[in-house]
């Protein structure tokens, strides 16, 4: 029986091989996916998760809430060169409600949708939705390392839609730039949905501008990102913004400090104009925020990194004909602490405590009853730009 089983295998042997060819040759009649020609750009494009996980308990007027497990954020990052002079970057966040903007006709959870056109070796234009180049450090990094946004940034629309062009000096250690955006993402109505605007007319170009200048100073142990924007909010009704961002550096420890300083005609913030406004009342007028953002980081081993974030800002508005009268106080304490145990991926494990505390004035107390009131948020989770291609 064995010797005619070894028969049949020495007969079959060779119809198995000449068919296994002929599937393999099959297989090769069909294109990838991705074209042949195409696949040698692959090598110049990013896909990145921008991703932080946490476990938060929270905390309200020093009583504790609730716990649970949340995606803090999660936003999808593609990036790269598709011409020698041309390149791309699109981000979306997943972690935010889709509402297409009706002035920009863009999802608000689409953070950067644009080109950049390599004019010269030290010249750029940028087309698209951008980040507005306010300055600060607070701004420069990575969203999903800042656990909580000081007020300015945090109630702003920081992604815009319109065109940049940036000029890196000679020396190499100083970048001039100007943007031309749309002021916000909705229309004036829109904006102030619910609001009484009728005092307002809307701006045939509700347009902003912003100039910036990001600068690198004894040796890279000093720099500076600082900006002057001018947005026109509605007709006779601009922005002004002024950002001072520093940021010095030396051997293990960083030290960066932003100031901020807004004047506000009509409040693009909303902070001023939700303390004030009760029904269908005017947005606020005249409006000034104050912010300042300092933040600290001491790596006292190669895995082991320290930070601290201490923020605060004031609120002031145009009430019963005073232009100056302070609405509120904000302040926020973040002490953190990261540990990274892989050399070769950039992933971090973190423990914080998210402190905020509210204190309106005595003017707010009276006139809106406004209450003071602290929050709290302990965070254990991970922080990971995963370059996954």
């Amino acid at each position: 029986m064995k010797k005619y089983f070894i028969y049949l295998v020495v007969i079959l042997l060779p119809i198995v091989a000449v068919a296994q060819n002929q599937e393999n040759e099959s297989d090769l009649k069909y294109e990838s996916i991705i074209p042949v020609a195409k696949q040698s750009l692959l090598k110049d494009v990013d896909v990145i998760f921008n991703t932080r996980l946490a476990f938060d308990s929270k905390i309200e007027e020093g009583d504790y809430e609730s716990s649970n497990f949340s995606a803090n954020q999660f936003r999808l990052e593609v990036k790269g060169k598709i011409h020698e002079k041309v390149s791309f970057r699109f981000r979306d966040r997943y972690t935010r409600e889709h509402k297409v903007g009706n002035l920009d006709n863009m999802s608000r959870s689409t953070d950067l949708a644009y080109l950049v056109f390599s004019l010269k070796p030290q010249t750029k234009l940028t087309v698209g939705k951008q980040s507005a180049d306010w300055g600060g450090m607070e701004l420069d990094f990575n969203p999903i390392d800042i656990l909580e946004y000081n007020d300015l940034i945090e109630y702003a629309d920081n992604y815009l839609i319109g065109a940049g062009i940036s000029h890196t000096l000679k020396d190499g250690n100083n970048k001039i730039g100007l943007q031309v955006l749309n002021t916000r993402t909705k229309t004036l109505d829109v904006q102030y949905d619910g609001y009484d605007i009728s005092g307002l007319t809307a701006a045939k170009a509700p347009l902003a501008f912003v100039s910036s200048w990001r600068g690198s100073l004894f040796g890279g142990k000093f720099e500076t990102a600082y900006s002057y924007s001018y947005f026109i909010e509605a007709k006779d009704k601009a922005m002004n913004y002024f950002v001072l961002g520093n940021k010095f550096k030396s051997n293990n420890f960083t030290l960066m400090y932003d100031f901020q300083y807004s004047m506000e005609a009509l409040d693009n913030k909303g902070i001023a104009t939700d303390i004030i406004a009760t029904g269908f009342q005017a947005p606020a007028e005249d409006v000034k925020y104050v912010e300042h953002w300092l933040r600290a980081e001491y790596q006292i081993q190669p895995s082991v990194n320290l930070l601290l974030t201490v923020m605060t800002n004031n609120t002031y508005a145009k009430v019963n004909g005073n232009s100056n009268e302070k609405l509120v106080t904000t302040y926020g304490l973040i002490p953190t602490i990261q540990y990274a145990p892989f050399k070769d991926l950039n992933l971090k494990f973190y423990a914080s405590y998210v402190a905020r505390k509210y204190d309106y004035s005595d003017y707010s107390k009276t006139q809106f009853s406004s209450l003071d009131r602290n929050t709290g948020r302990f965070s254990i989770g991970i922080i990971a730009p995963l370059l996954v291609l």
